[in-house]
């Protein structure tokens, strides 16, 4: 462990079956599930939650759980939520870990695995302590990955079934050292929108380029010429990225021959809603323009996805308050920037206060980012977050004396 740590309750009761985590960890990373398929999983969690005695929901978004925990008090009458994703990326392994994935083409990249397995320490950890005035309600959300399961369990009643005052979630991050975390009131992550462009001209010999209308040239100048969005239309201390991130034409593999159209496609990253709406009006004026300007037509299908994951100002400050009493306030960082990845957490989050926050893993056994094909979660982490999301009910929820 990199960094010196507090003696805390939650974290020093999880490290006492630490071991039964880490094989829970590693059974889930061998046998990953895409979204709204993770059902070896969410039977996994529900048969895990029932056997620690805690009264169990299945049915939201398909394949989601929701674990009910009641304190050994519930006088207050609030209630927070925790909420940890299942599904993994439709990628392959390339890794040799003895739990590698059987599944061709699926993969615990992003540490989902991790997440559930944390959060199922920490509900462990609360049905048999109960150290708590209320009701702490587990999430285990499907459809991370591009599925907005998140968005999905809010349209089918998640929190008028299971009303929470907030919701909070935890999500490994490499670049972050064990014994750290990162949290911020306001933007988390971004918004992310998918953008598909096709531009149509008129193909013929390369070496007669007078009678065509080249849609690779009229290409060229369309993906310089959205990067203006960024340098001349947003504001230079807000943040925007539009990336063009794919290529494909109508004729491939022939040396002399213009295609008669080019398919662009790639993504846009925003922060705030009025920034979001100004990229996507600012697309389709420049593309379109280019195109018409150089004889040709476009064709643009923008896609909104997931909004940006914003942190409520509250919650935020708690969640960093409750982070020091484990990890010491010089291990709790408030002042990061925000990345442009983007979670459907950010449903959630517009359906309640709360916070995402980030916990350090520093780059676990494989040493590697997110959404690599060897990445693997860093087991040695799982008591700091599950006793840290423990805490987060315990402190939010304090019993009275």
């Amino acid at each position: 462990m990199n960094a010196p740590l507090k003696s805390h309750t939650a974290v020093d009761h999880i490290r006492g079956f630490h071991p039964e985590l880490v094989a829970i960890r590693r059974d889930i990373h061998a046998h990953p599930e895409l979204g709204f398929k993770e059902q070896r999983t969410a039977d996994l969690v529900a048969h895990s939650l029932a056997s620690f005695g805690i009264e169990v929901h299945r049915g939201l978004a398909t394949t989601g759980v929701v674990g009910v925990i009641h304190g050994k008090q519930t006088r207050s009458g609030r209630a927070i939520g925790l909420r940890a994703d299942m599904d993994c990326l439709p990628m392959h392994e390339t890794s040799q870990l003895p739990y590698r994935s059987v599944h061709v083409g699926c993969m615990h990249a992003c540490g989902h695995d991790g997440h559930t397995t944390m959060l199922l320490g920490a509900a462990r950890y609360l049905a048999q302590t109960r150290n708590f005035d209320g009701t702490a309600y587990v999430i285990f959300q499907p459809a991370e990955e591009g599925g907005g399961g998140g968005r999905v369990m809010v349209e089918e009643g998640l929190f008028e079934r299971f009303p929470v005052d907030a919701v909070y979630a935890l999500h490994n991050w490499p670049n972050l050292a064990p014994g750290k975390i990162a949290v911020r009131p306001g933007p988390m992550m971004a918004a992310a929108d998918e953008l598909t462009i096709t531009l149509r001209g008129h193909g013929g010999h390369g070496a007669m380029p007078h009678l065509c209308t080249d849609p690779v040239l009229i290409s060229a100048h369309v993906i310089t010429a959205l990067q203006s969005i960024a340098s001349r239309n947003v504001h230079p201390v807000d943040a925007v990225v539009v990336s063009i991130c794919s290529m494909t034409t109508s004729q491939v593999g022939a040396f002399n021959v213009i295609p008669d159209h080019v398919e662009l496609i790639g993504t846009v990253r925003t922060f705030r809603p009025d920034t979001r709406d100004l990229a996507e009006r600012r697309v389709h004026e420049i593309v379109s323009g280019v195109a018409n300007a150089l004889g040709g037509s476009a064709q643009i299908d923008y896609r909104r996805g997931y909004p940006a994951t914003v942190n409520t100002e509250a919650e935020a400050h708690f969640a960093a308050k409750v982070g020091a009493t484990i990890f010491g306030a010089d291990n709790v960082l408030t002042n990061d920037d925000p990345t442009m990845g983007a979670e459907d957490f950010s449903y959630m989050l517009q359906a309640r206060p709360g916070a995402y926050i980030f916990l350090g893993q520093g780059g676990g056994p494989m040493g590697c980012f997110l959404h690599n094909p060897n990445y693997d979660f860093n087991d040695d982490v799982i008591p700091l977050g599950a006793g840290y999301l423990a805490a987060l009910i315990e402190a939010g929820l304090p019993l009275k004396t």
